[in-house]
């Protein structure tokens, strides 16, 4: 897993003299397309990765527009203030790396970000409706919000998608009524496996099976509800690869539903890269 280097912005050409014409003067716009984008980083998958996706954030209605114009003014030096993203999710978040390994790079990139992550152990969406975790979210004045759900409600084995929709949509009803304005970014989960024992002494594993209906669930909630979505799934393989590909790559732990540091690392590159695309996007538009 390597990065190509960060290209430093081109140097601000000299005004010509009056009169004066200059065959590759640009023009203001295109100057400023050329500078307030960034450099994307390759990224080397493990050998054993066959047939990743799209490695996109879906934003149709233009919902994070205002982040990406507070990152460009940051970018080119209009703006000092601090940007202050939370990552909000389950164990996978918890675990630091992934979110982390996006934030480090977001502040080499733009400078004055601040990444903060709310994971809990086992947690469901469902698990941050309180209002006391809503306001501790609240409180850190986020200019955008990061949900990371769907491992945990994809191993419940009664798993019901329209529970799940409701869940989702009361978590993102309390997050809208206490941060208004504030732009909300859902993920997917990376893809996990279902246990089972056959004796005492063995258990085995499958690809769980409603990993890519939890998937559906939350774009299909997101695509309602105006929200931007990562799909991490997708990006790595989706139904047919995803599972296969970590496991082959040995990067899930012993559980089959975590990941080894390298993993976690690599989640956070692609969602570093996803997150450069879109801004690209976006000031280039």
């Amino acid at each position: 897993m390597c990065f190509l280097p960060l290209h430093a912005q081109d140097p601000i050409p000299s005004c010509p003299l009056l009169g004066k014409v200059t065959a590759d003067c640009d023009t203001l716009r295109s100057y400023s397309q050329r500078t307030d984008t960034v450099s994307i980083p390759q990224i080397a998958f493990p050998t054993a990765f066959r047939q990743p996706g799209a490695n996109e954030l879906t934003d149709s209605l233009g919902i994070l527009n205002p982040f990406w114009e507070k990152l460009r003014l940051l970018h080119s030096g209009f703006s000092t203030d601090t940007i202050r993203i939370v990552h909000v999710g389950d164990s996978h978040i918890r675990g630091r790396i992934l979110p982390r390994t996006t934030g480090t790079l977001l502040a080499e990139t733009f400078g004055a970000v601040s990444y903060i992550d709310k994971g809990i152990n086992g947690a469901f969406c469902v698990t941050f409706t309180r209002p006391d975790r809503i306001s501790e979210i609240a409180a850190l004045h986020p200019d955008l919000v990061i949900l990371s759900f769907g491992t945990n409600e994809s191993h419940n084995r009664r798993y019901n998608t329209l529970v799940h929709y409701r869940q989702m949509d009361e978590l993102v009803r309390m997050l809208r009524d206490s941060l208004p304005g504030v732009p909300l970014l859902m993920t997917t989960p990376p893809g996990s496996y279902d246990s089972f024992r056959k004796s005492r002494r063995r258990r085995t594993y499958s690809i769980n099976p409603r990993t890519s209906i939890a998937v559906e669930t939350i774009r299909r909630f997101a695509d309602d509800n105006g929200l931007a979505v990562w799909d991490m799934y997708e990006a790595v393989g989706g139904r047919r690869r995803a599972c296969l590909n970590w496991q082959e790559a040995g990067l899930m732990r012993p559980d089959h539903v975590h990941y080894l540091p390298e993993g976690y690392v690599l989640q956070g590159e692609l969602f570093y890269q996803a997150l450069l695309k879109a801004y690209n996007d976006y000031v280039g538009y």
